[in-house]
């Protein structure tokens, strides 16, 4: 038994049979001292309702109950994975809910009021697609008060690259335009079962109470027009967003020989108000 009276997680997978599945992108956490780090990396859990997705046999779901959070939310599609978590319910009582379900199918405002701290290990297949989500959610401030996200290294570089950075692009903009995101720690791929060939990086993200005003599906917009043809001038880049992109620009006061990645988040809004019209 370990400190919290529950099998060590080796015995937890042995017993339920949870070899991770690639399908599901998953990569356990076994050591509980890393997953206690990540746990404190969130900031004091006391009283704290706590998101947690693709928790597979439980050991962050241990660390986070173990650091006070009051509830935690498991959410998980595998349901190879449930009863290993429904004993670590059994252990907590009435501190931990288990939703059986995809996270890409989950409004996190529907799951409890807020606010929300949201920590995961996340499955590596819908990271991008579900920190996107979260950061694109209406209205703002949202339900969750921070995000604290283990990522595959070169996505957490893309999520805080600043311009002119080699890793900067849409990700980037839109971390930086609605929250503050910076890297805490790098996760050795040795520290997972099975051990995956990256290394994995954990982020914080906290949003931002006044981004810079703009409508979210029209930078959207701009920053892939931007970054999918980030080699060429703006001038270039932007005509496949189906206008001339010279008034835009001018709008914004961005010179049109300006590449993608030497925009700042400012400019990125400037030219989004500028094609609503707002510029």
């Amino acid at each position: 038994m370990t400190a919290d009276g529950l099998p060590p997680l080796r015995e937890v997978i042995a017993r339920h049979g949870l070899a991770a599945r690639k399908s599901l992108g998953q990569n356990f956490l076994l050591d509980l001292n890393l997953t206690g780090r990540i746990a404190r990396a969130a900031g004091a859990l006391d009283g704290a309702t706590v998101v947690e997705v693709g928790p597979g046999p439980g050991g962050l779901t241990r660390a986070l109950l173990g650091e006070g959070a009051a509830r935690v939310i498991a959410i998980e599609k595998d349901e190879r994975c449930l009863a290993a978590l429904a004993a670590i319910a059994a252990a907590y009582p009435g501190r931990l809910e288990i939703v059986a379900d995809d996270a890409l199918n989950v409004d996190l405002r529907a799951l409890a009021p807020g606010p929300l701290k949201v920590v995961a290990n996340l499955p590596y297949n819908i990271a991008t697609p579900l920190l996107i989500r979260w950061l694109v959610m209406e209205p703002w401030p949202p339900v969750w008060e921070s995000l604290t996200l283990m990522f595959q290294r070169e996505v957490a570089q893309r999520i805080v690259a600043q311009p002119g950075a080699a890793a900067y692009g849409r990700l980037g903009v839109l971390a930086g335009w609605r929250t503050e995101a910076r890297m805490m720690f790098d996760v050795d791929p040795r520290a997972f079962t099975p051990a995956p060939k990256v290394t994995s990086s954990v982020v914080r993200l906290l949003p931002r109470a006044a981004p810079l005003p703009c409508r979210t599906a029209t930078l959207e917009r701009v920053t892939g027009a931007a970054f999918g043809q980030r080699r060429k001038m703006l001038r270039q880049s932007l005509r496949s967003l189906g206008v001339d992109p010279l008034p835009l620009l001018a709008a914004a006061g961005i010179a049109e020989t300006k590449r993608a990645e030497e925009i700042d988040i400012a400019g990125f809004v400037a030219l989004a108000n500028a094609l609503d019209g707002r510029g």
